[in-house]
C-alpha cells in the first residue's frame, strides 16, 4: 500500500508541474491562478499544496525544471567528445531550435523575472542560478577556444542568445535564428584568430 501511495503522490506532482509549466510558459505566470493549475492537473487543492506549500515554490520548481532540461542539453553536448567550437555551435543551434519551434514564447526565465523583478524574490533568484550557471557553462566552453580571457566573449554570446530569445517572439524566427547563429560564428571567429 504504501508504495501505491507513494507512486500516486509522485504522478500527482509530476502532473501539477508538467500543467504549471505548460500554462506558465504559454500564458504568464502571475495569469494563471491556482485553481486553474489544480483543475487542469486533476489534483485536489489540498494535494497541490502538500508538494507546493505556495504557488512561488510552484513556480520555483517550474523554473528548476526547464532549467535541468537546459543543463541536461548542454551536458549532453559537452559530453559528445566534439571540439569546444562545435559544442558552442551544439548550444547555439539548440538555441536556435527552440527560437524556431512552434511553441516557444521567449525565455522561460526573462518572462518569469519580468514578472517578478524584486531581486529577493524566491523565483528572481531562481533565475539568477539558472543565468549564472549557463554564462559559467559558456565561459568554460570559451576558455577551451583562443587565448584570451573568455569572459567578454561569453557575456556576448549570452546577450546575442537574450536578444535571440526576445526577437524571436516579435519577428521572423528564422531569421532570427539566422542572426543568432551568424553572430556566434563572428564569436569563434574573434576567439580562434585572435
Amino acid at each position: 500500500m504504501v508504495q501505491t501511495s507513494t507512486a500516486r503522490v509522485s504522478e500527482a506532482r509530476s502532473r501539477l508541474l508538467e500543467t504549471a509549466t505548460r500554462i506558465f510558459y504559454t500564458e504568464g505566470i502571475h495569469a494563471v491562478g491556482i485553481d486553474r493549475i489544480v483543475a487542469e492537473a486533476k489534483v485536489t487543492r489540498a494535494t497541490l499544496y502538500r508538494h507546493f506549500p505556495s504557488k512561488e515554490e510552484l513556480v520555483v520548481a517550474y523554473l528548476q525544471a526547464v532549467s535541468q532540461l537546459d543543463r541536461a542539453q548542454i551536458d549532453d553536448a559537452v559530453t559528445s567528445g566534439q571540439p569546444p567550437t562545435e559544442i558552442v555551435r551544439t548550444v547555439a543551434k539548440s538555441i536556435t531550435d527552440g527560437i524556431t519551434s512552434g511553441h516557444f514564447r521567449g525565455c522561460a526565465f526573462l518572462n518569469a523575472v519580468a514578472e517578478y523583478p524584486d531581486a529577493e524574490h524566491p523565483v528572481h533568484k531562481a533565475v539568477l542560478a539558472h543565468r549564472e550557471w549557463f554564462a559559467d557553462t559558456i565561459t568554460s566552453l570559451f576558455a577551451q577556444i583562443g587565448d584570451t580571457p573568455p569572459e567578454p566573449a561569453a557575456r556576448h554570446f549570452v546577450m546575442l542568445r537574450d536578444g535571440a530569445m526576445a526577437a524571436g517572439c516579435l519577428t521572423n524566427p528564422a531569421q532570427v535564428g539566422e542572426t543568432f547563429l551568424r553572430g556566434v560564428e563572428g564569436l569563434l571567429d574573434f576567439r580562434t584568430n585572435a
